[in-house]
């Protein structure tokens, strides 16, 4: 897939999310709980925007750095990392949040087992990646 034919996956998936509340009711991602991150780009300075899976823990929002099971983590990542002030659109509104990266520990394995007990297809993700997979936490801060 080139750059152009992702970005226009992408941006038809944010209209047929936007146009029903967060929904996405066509194509390969139908029926998942997605989240729109736009943070900021860790080299460019740029905002740079993410469909991410998700999963709730309280009124926080987790999500899992699984790069479709690449051996590396994703590049938002690392953007949050260098930035954790980001923005989430989620169900038909967008707020502001804070990221929390968790590499390792308690709190992380414990955020891991959740959302894979809630997404049982995360399960293949560690072993295709071959790394400890990072959870990151988004706090909303309104």
């Amino acid at each position: 897939m080139t750059v152009s034919e992702r970005d226009a996956f992408e941006n038809a998936m944010i209209a047929d999310m936007r146009a029903h509340d967060g929904a996405v009711t066509a194509g390969p991602m139908t029926g998942q709980p997605l989240l729109v991150l736009t943070a900021t780009g860790a080299r460019s300075g740029q905002a740079r925007r993410s469909i991410l899976t998700y999963t709730r823990d309280g009124g926080d929002y987790i999500v899992a750095g699984t790069a479709g099971g690449a051996p590396t983590d994703p590049a938002w990542v690392a953007n949050l990392r260098a930035t954790p002030v980001v923005s989430v659109e989620v169900a038909g509104m967008t707020v502001p949040a804070t990221a929390t990266v968790l590499d390792d520990g308690p709190e992380r394995d414990r955020l891991w087992e959740q959302h894979e007990a809630a997404l049982p297809w995360f399960a293949e993700y560690p072993a295709k990646t071959g790394r400890l997979i990072p959870m990151v936490r988004l706090t909303p801060t309104t």
